[in-house]
């Protein structure tokens, strides 16, 4: 699965691991940057992963900053994204069960590089639920 990957600088270390985790599982990582540790901005970056998101090309991302915080929300300003900033499995588990996230986002500041797998293993193999939770989510995508 083609899953696409950005951060800030403050995440640049945990998305390199990320990748390479990734790609051991047999999945196919974008890298949509920074390509170095210097200091970046967040909003560039969430929005880069939005419009991949939105365009389609990758059906799932990752979004990483220090806290989490700020890259979540430059990535919730498009529409078609439902980005879920966590630090545990069981909360990315229930975006994507009932709220059909499609990025999950995390601060490399606060979450260590197991629950960071761990996190994004529960993402892509938990299944959005459907029923009572798709309305919810159209609204999400109609407000």
């Amino acid at each position: 699965m083609r899953i696409a990957l950005a951060s800030d600088h403050a995440g640049f270390a945990l998305k390199a691991i990320l990748i390479e985790t990734l790609k051991q599982a047999g999945h196919e990582p974008v890298d949509l940057g920074p390509d170095t540790a210097d200091s970046v901005d967040y909003p560039d970056y969430g929005k880069k992963l939005a419009d991949h998101i939105a365009a389609g090309e990758s059906p799932f991302g990752i979004a990483i900053c220090g806290s989490g915080l700020g890259i979540s929300m430059a990535v919730n300003r498009n529409p078609a994204c439902r980005c879920a900033r966590v630090s545990e499995p069981l909360s990315a588990a229930l975006a994507r069960q009932h709220n059909d996230a499609n990025v999950v986002a995390m601060g490399e500041r606060l979450v260590g590089v197991d629950m960071a797998k761990a996190i994004v293993d529960a993402f892509l193999t938990t299944e959005f639920e459907g029923g009572r939770h798709q309305r919810r989510v159209d609204k999400l995508t109609n407000c």
